[in-house]
């Protein structure tokens, strides 16, 4: 799984770094989300995919890998 986020969908909700705040965390400026790893472990998979279902503003797109 490979993570991409837009940062100018983000509205800064913090529903990402809820849910998986070793993959995610917010600018202390804007609040808007900031990316820690694009491709996170596969423990992480089940958090980032909440992660990205929580997000209001749709700003997380999952890409999977194929295999």
């Amino acid at each position: 799984m490979h993570i991409v986020v837009d940062t100018d969908r983000c509205v800064g909700g913090g529903q990402c770094v809820m849910a998986a705040p070793e993959i995610f965390d917010q600018n202390d400026d804007d609040g808007t989300v900031v990316l820690l790893r694009a491709d996170p472990p596969p423990d992480a998979s089940a958090a980032v995919r909440e992660a990205a279902r929580l997000c209001p503003a749709l700003a997380i797109t999952l890409v999977e890998e194929e295999q």
